[in-house]
């Protein structure tokens, strides 16, 4: 009892004490031992006390297994875990769900995801814990369509999905942007019996905020009987990422009106607000107070925050003061942060400037060495443009290619660049070419300036229209029906030259598009942008 009562304080030292006077240890005694040790940080001897009680002649029951394994937690130990596994093989504990579950999750954790996954195939029985920890460890790894997959089988081999379930679900829904199916999913709650819960409520306004329908996010919101800061955060952070800056400060009142303290991430939310909504001096006043308003001293990623809130309203030199001034080293983000603005403004000096200090922190950033090619293939600096690339080469760093994906009949379609891997790229190019024909009597010139090769005028155009982004747009086009909004999203900033074609495509076909790119959400519709060009 001493043990016990000792090792849930965390008072190790006292609890090895009373163990070693135990004349008579018992299973119990060692679990309780080798509990307090995985615990509080103390795996290694966690791990020799469950060798040392089998030379003693004491076999692990569950409890055992369940405490060892909870000690495996990082890559360093699948070793470890593999060896543990092993014991529960042989101990005859594999068929038991709870341990089964628990080796699923180490091997989650160890990232030996295969090795999690078998297991959990040949497991002779599966409860909803069960099922929820596999599809978290598909979450995880970012595989959100196979979640789905587990979602809707556990469903018809009679297991019921519970609030974890869900939650799971529909934090798989926003990593891949499938707003028609966190819909379902949704949907599927109410018939479930759901009533108003901060957790889920949370989940539903992030999942519908981050597809793309800020409207459903808000209904979501406001049915909501109770609030904390989480769900405050999720409905301001919606808002700010939707670029409706002057709606995500109204709720950043609304909730100190009604009692609730902002923490830390309320007011990285909003800053972000004012940066992509250009409140500069509003951004700069909630910055300003935080400590003495809120409580809340300003970190790293608040001054980060400041830094783009400046260098998207181009002022690049107050910016690079703010960074001179900063009680903290900059880090990558910092410089990084920076050396966008000063693309996104032409200004090749300071980018060079920032690209360096960016490469100090991170030589292998990729994203760094991108940005200042393509600030000298703008400036038609060419030889520059090779210098930076052959670098890239001499280093084997290679660039993220950029891809845009759909959701259509409950499957994500992907798409990069030229892509003709989709089976129906005949119809998707054909719709392009209509496309072009179009945009063309409707006044739209393609920006070539932003085509990175020295290649002829033509052949630019030829390139600007087979961006991903316009790849997935034809495919919706010719995939959903009229008038239904299209929902794109790209994994890295939307080029200008994409996002003057979408005005001009929202306005010929009468349709919304919603692009969610690295950054926000983009919402064109007749020939109008959300962001009011300011991204």
């Amino acid at each position: 009892a001493l043990v016990n009562m000792y090792g849930k304080r965390g008072n190790i030292e006292d609890a090895r004490r009373m163990f070693r006077k135990v004349s008579e240890r018992n299973l119990f005694s060692w679990n309780t031992m080798i509990a307090a040790c995985a615990q509080h940080g103390y795996g290694e001897e966690a791990f020799r006390l469950f060798q040392q009680m089998q030379h003693e002649g004491w076999r692990p029951d569950k409890v055992t297994f369940l405490n060892i394994l909870s000690v495996c937690t990082n890559p360093q130990a699948l070793a470890l875990g593999k060896l543990v596994h092993a014991h529960v093989v042989d101990d005859g504990f594999e068929s038991d769900v709870v341990v089964g579950t628990a080796l699923v999750k180490m091997y989650g954790n160890c990232r030996s995801f295969k090795d999690g996954c078998l297991l959990f195939n040949k497991m002779p029985e599966r409860d909803v814990v069960s099922w929820n920890g596999m599809m978290t460890e598909y979450i995880r790894y970012g595989n959100g369509k196979e979640s789905f997959k587990l979602f809707w089988q556990m469903q018809q081999e009679g297991v019921e999905p519970d609030t974890v379930t869900f939650i799971s679900i529909l934090n798989a829904c926003t990593s891949l942007e499938a707003l028609t199916l966190g819909r379902l999913v949704h949907s599927q709650l109410v018939e479930w019996g759901y009533k108003p819960d901060i957790v889920v409520g949370t989940a539903l306004v992030n999942m519908y905020g981050k597809c793309g329908s800020i409207e459903d996010a808000r209904m979501v919101f406001d049915k909501m009987p109770l609030r904390d800061v989480v769900l405050w955060n999720a409905i301001i952070g919606g808002y700010a990422q939707h670029g409706h800056g002057k709606e995500a400060l109204h709720f950043f009142q609304q909730m100190q009106m009604e009692g609730m303290k902002p923490d830390e991430t309320t007011l990285i939310n909003v800053l972000n607000a004012c940066s992509h909504a250009g409140l500069v001096n509003e951004g700069l006043f909630y910055f300003n107070s935080m400590s003495q308003s809120h409580d809340i001293m300003p970190t790293l990623e608040h001054y980060n925050c400041v830094v783009d809130l400046l260098g998207r309203a181009g002022q690049l030199d107050e910016a690079e003061r703010f960074i001179n001034r900063m009680p903290f080293q900059p880090d990558a983000v910092t410089w990084t942060t920076f050396l966008c603005a000063c693309r996104s403004h032409g200004c090749i000096d300071l980018g060079r400037h920032a690209a360096e200090c960016a490469l100090q922190l991170d030589p292998q950033s990729a994203s760094s060495y991108v940005i200042l090619s393509n600030m000298y293939a703008t400036a038609g600096r060419w030889k520059d443009v090779a210098k930076v690339r052959n670098l890239m080469i001499d280093k084997a760093i290679k660039k993220e290619p950029g891809r845009s994906w759909i959701e259509v009949d409950n499957r994500v379609h992907e798409f990069v660049v030229r892509d003709r891997s989709h089976p129906q790229t005949e119809e998707i190019y054909a719709e392009l070419e209509r496309l072009r024909q179009q945009l063309k009597r409707a006044g739209y010139v393609p920006d070539t300036n932003l085509v990175l090769h020295n290649v002829e005028e033509d052949q630019k155009e030829c390139l600007l229209l087979y961006h991903s982004e316009k790849l997935a747009i034809a495919f919706g086009l010719i995939s959903r029906p009229r008038g239904a909004p299209l929902h794109i999203t790209k994994n890295l900033r939307i080029c200008s030259d994409c996002h003057s074609a979408a005005k001009f495509i929202s306005t010929i076909i009468g349709q919304e598009i919603v692009v969610r790119d690295a950054n926000r959400f983009h919402n064109f519709k007749n020939g109008v942008c959300s962001c009011g060009d300011y991204w």
